[in-house]
């Protein structure tokens, strides 16, 4: 089967608009497929893919639950589209909803590859998208009006998405840069080194793809490398999983590491920043870590210092993401300090806290031939450890492997 786009709706409410789209689509010469993902009563208009065969073998949880049918629906829509994908069967997805379809729809789009054209058509489309669109590239398009019937106004906005999609669809993308693009992840405090690194690939003829280690760029990198965008990475900086592991504003999210191990690709990581938790201006810090070790970095930010408990939990919360791994990884690990503030006479500088980091790091991780950690005598900014980074690489992904 060529591919389809696939216009996604709960189709017991919203039928008729579904139906509207896929015409408009199928005008614009489009192949187009409807899929129901209601969770209450019996779709207004037949779709071309029920929503049992998006279940699959699953169902929806018995009772008036819709914030459970919801999640069921959810889960099943991505599970078959991420199918419908793997097999090669879509070009391009677009929904329709309200609050909660637009939640059901995009926690699916979210989890489709980076370029596969992704477009939610929402009443929430005009407010915080963070939720919807996280680190994806779904397009989002305020519905003006609710999703409930054709009139002069809806007609139009559907139409207009409808042919958005037609357009990207219609119009493959190929870039004329044939680098490998590798991901790395980079924070202030670890800026000469990813510098270092990213300069030296560069010139060895990668692209080199930068990610501030905010959260939402450690999860970029790693859709795009689930997508196959990137083919290797360099994960230097790992500081979001401090945040999520103790409770800062700038958490990796529950599933970091996750995609990496998927995608297969070769992987260095490092421990940059571990030394610290972010939060906002000094007076948002949580009352529970007010007599911590702080550091005000600019009015907007503050900076806590791990401790030995913590660092034992992030160790641990590594780890165990670590060793699910099947691709060559390498851990390395900078002895002289995480950070800029983790050096001699620098405000986080703590040999023992960090000490008990490296060596639970060490215990936890389950090393194999293709599963390393190496421990060097270096600070991270140290142009040798830099140099480490680019060698082990180099290891793991030799030239013309890529």
């Amino acid at each position: 089967m060529n591919p389809v786009v696939y216009a996604v709706a709960t189709m017991d409410t919203k039928g008729s608009e579904l139906a509207f789209v896929a015409q408009c689509l199928r005008e614009a010469g489009v192949p187009v497929k409807t899929v129901d993902v209601g969770t209450h009563s019996a779709p207004t208009v037949i779709p071309d893919v029920s929503r049992e065969r998006v279940l699959g073998d699953g169902s929806l949880p018995p009772g008036d639950g819709r914030g459970a049918a919801v999640t069921a629906m959810g889960e099943g829509l991505a599970t078959w589209l991420q199918n419908e994908c793997l097999a090669h069967r879509v070009a391009g997805v677009i929904g329709l909803g309200g609050s909660g379809g637009t939640a059901l729809v995009t926690a699916a789009m979210r989890t489709l590859p980076i370029g596969l054209p992704k477009l939610m058509v929402s009443t929430m489309a005009s407010g915080n998208v963070a939720p919807y669109v996280d680190c994806s590239d779904i397009t989002m398009m305020y519905s003006v009006v609710d999703v409930a019937g054709l009139n002069v106004v809806s007609e139009k906005i559907f139409g207009n998405a409808a042919h958005a999609m037609a357009g990207m669809v219609s119009h493959n993308i190929t870039s004329s840069d044939t680098r490998p693009a590798l991901g790395m992840t980079m924070f202030g405090v670890t800026t000469p080194c990813v510098t270092s690194v990213r300069t030296t690939l560069e010139t060895k003829g990668y692209d080199c793809l930068v990610f501030h280690a905010t959260g939402s760029g450690g999860r970029a990198m790693e859709q795009l490398a689930y997508s196959g965008f990137i083919r290797g990475v360099l994960d230097v900086t790992t500081t979001e999983v401090a945040d999520e592991v103790v409770g800062g504003v700038l958490p990796a999210g529950p599933d970091r590491f996750e995609k990496l191990m998927a995608s297969g690709v070769p992987l260095v990581l490092s421990v940059g920043a571990l030394d610290m938790v972010n939060f906002g201006a000094i007076e948002t810090v949580p009352e529970h870590f007010r007599k911590r070790k702080l550091h005000v970095h600019n009015a907007q930010v503050t900076l806590m210092r791990t401790n030995k408990q913590e660092n034992l939990a992030i160790a641990h919360w590594i780890a165990e993401k670590l060793n699910q791994s099947t691709a060559p990884l390498t851990l390395l690990i900078p002895e002289g300090g995480v950070s800029m503030l983790d050096a001699p006479e620098q405000p986080f500088h703590d040999p023992d806290t960090n000490a008990t980091l490296f060596k639970e790091l060490e215990q936890e991780i389950q090393q194999t031939s293709t599963r390393r950690v190496v421990r060097l005598p270096h600070h991270i900014n140290d142009p040798e450890f830099a140099e480490a980074l680019v060698n082990e690489f180099e290891e793991l992904c030799p030239a013309g492997s890529h």
